[in-house]
């Protein structure tokens, strides 16, 4: 149903305005992000279905499903984007819109022009075998963005320059690229034959999460405010937990990479979603304390 990437966006929202101290987030601002996210996923799923061979070994259930069913999902898209109109319009703050900052863009700019980056690169690769790396970065920074964005606006500062400079929203989304890449490179590892390109996907990987999960501990120890932070001031200024957050998902997936023959791609596809709600718990407990 497309609903798993929701759930990983309203945890991390959650996150995001935890960390920043935004203390009011009103209910909008979580339902505007689950029907933009569930759009675009849903939209993603039913153009892979569409355009892939359907003997593609990497259309999931998932796809399938949709494609089944793509009579009910194009008029839940109809209903989701009425609906997520009318939120933008009436309930989410009008700074979204507003022109500020350095750069005199408003908040829905750069989220747009990744989201049309990324359908754009998806229709040139649809046939493409290549692991697609520029455009999961692409994919994963469309989605930090937008979610820290929903969190962003109502902060003290309401700059954009300052969240495209954060380290929070950085953080987030090179772990989002990094979760959508590993996914392609299990699905890559278990089509192939070749054990040498089998043992060179994991390594490839276990770097990569390597670098995110060291670069969250050097963001945890750097728990001050700098000219480059989300704006606010020292006294607001805690996010040591939310790195500690993208921290135990780097772990989990590394966890998963190491283990994932012992797991069917479907289970690995749904084990990596859950890595990024897992560590929710553990932020909460941290932040309290």
């Amino acid at each position: 149903m497309s609903l798993e990437a929701p759930m990983v966006a309203l945890a991390w929202l959650y996150m995001f305005a935890s960390a920043w101290q935004v203390y009011y987030l009103p209910w909008a601002a979580y339902a505007s992000l689950a029907l933009a996210v569930w759009i675009i996923y849903v939209v993603d799923r039913l153009l892979d279905a569409r355009f892939r061979p359907p003997d593609d070994p990497l259309l999931g259930p998932q796809h399938r499903f949709h494609q089944r069913h793509r009579g009910w999902f194009a008029s839940g898209l109809l209903v989701a984007s009425a609906a997520l109109l009318w939120l933008v319009s009436h309930e989410v703050t009008g700074i979204l819109f507003s022109s500020n900052g350095l750069f005199g863009v408003n908040y829905l700019t750069p989220g747009l022009l990744l989201v049309g980056v990324f359908f754009f690169l998806v229709r040139q690769s649809r046939h493409s075998t290549e692991i697609p790396f520029f455009r999961n970065f692409i994919a994963g920074a469309a989605f930090g963005y937008g979610t820290a964005m929903m969190a962003h606006i109502y902060s003290p500062s309401q700059e954009v320059f300052s969240l495209l400079v954060s380290r929070e929203m950085i953080g987030f989304s090179v772990l989002c690229a990094v979760n959508i890449t590993a996914i392609h490179l299990w699905e890559r590892s278990r089509i192939s034959d070749d054990p040498d390109e089998k043992a060179a996907l994991e390594g490839v990987l276990t770097v990569l999460l390597t670098v995110v999960g060291a670069s969250a501990l050097v963001y945890a120890y750097l728990d001050n405010p700098t000219m480059f932070s989300s704006g606010l001031d020292d006294s607001a200024y805690r996010t040591r937990p939310f790195f500690y957050a993208i921290l135990i998902s780097a772990a989990l997936l590394l966890v998963l990479n190491k283990q994932r023959r012992r797991f069917s791609l479907d289970a690995l596809r749904t084990l990596a979603d859950l890595a990024m709600i897992v560590p929710l718990p553990l932020f909460l407990v941290l932040s309290r304390g």
